[in-house]
């Protein structure tokens, strides 16, 4: 699966669990870490669990490999690595405090309705 795919992957698992404002810069270029960075929140731990969780099984499902997943318990900022695509899922509170779309403001964002048209 190549990078492009793999990120259509995980913002559209992310989308099943009501993960809101998906966002993803194209960090081609501009970071060695991954190509694609998707970023999201929800609005309880739960749902921050759910939408993580949601992630790795989908990722399970396509024989993809999760290299790391990272706060996964306190489920305030979820990270999981997925090597060319790495997924933040925050809590909605530390999505504003981290603000990693303004950290990262010179990468390219991706259209993400053309990934999942309904959302809104």
């Amino acid at each position: 699966m190549n990078e492009k795919n793999l990120m259509e992957l995980v913002v559209k698992a992310a989308d099943d669990k009501r993960a809101e404002d998906i966002v993803v810069l194209d960090m081609k270029g501009i970071s060695l870490v991954a190509d694609y960075f998707v970023i999201c929140h929800g609005n309880s731990e739960k749902q921050v669990q759910a939408i993580a969780k949601e992630i790795k099984d989908s990722a399970a499902e396509n024989e993809l490999h999760i290299k790391r997943m990272e706060g996964f318990d306190q489920a305030r900022w979820v990270l999981l690595d997925l090597g060319n695509v790495v997924a933040h899922v925050f809590h909605r509170e530390e999505r504003t405090y981290y603000n990693l779309e303004k950290l990262w403001g010179d990468a390219p964002s991706v259209n993400v309705d053309t990934i999942i048209p309904t959302q809104g």
